[in-house]
């Protein structure tokens, strides 16, 4: 399914952030911009291939802005579009949802 299309709204926002890393490099991008290579540390585990598609995948989307710089070697740096900011409250009830679900399944590991 395309993420533009869905009979359940919060499916087109999940068609869009959803995958491993996507979430990931929105969290990093709202505490400010970003080079490159700077995902590559902060991101362990992602390959420069994967990395270069989600942040396409991204700016398609309108949620990244790619800036570059006509330096030698050039500089390219991303961040989050207005519309990416937009993202921001949803990724802070996420995270929050989460705590509350890891803390509820320590609990439980703790009952068992």
């Amino acid at each position: 399914m395309r993420p533009e299309t869905s009979d359940y709204a919060a499916n087109v926002t999940l068609g869009i952030i959803e995958g491993k890393w996507k979430l990931l490099i929105l969290c990093h991008l709202r505490n400010g911009t970003k080079r490159f290579s700077e995902f590559i540390h902060i991101i362990p585990g992602i390959t420069q291939k994967v990395l270069t598609y989600q942040l396409r995948e991204l700016e398609t989307h309108r949620l990244v802005k790619r800036q570059v710089y006509p330096e030698i070697p050039p500089r390219v740096e991303y961040s989050l579009t207005e519309y990416g900011k937009s993202l921001i409250p949803l990724m802070d009830l996420m995270n929050q949802w989460g705590e509350e679900h890891q803390k509820l399944i320590r609990r439980m590991g703790q009952i068992c």
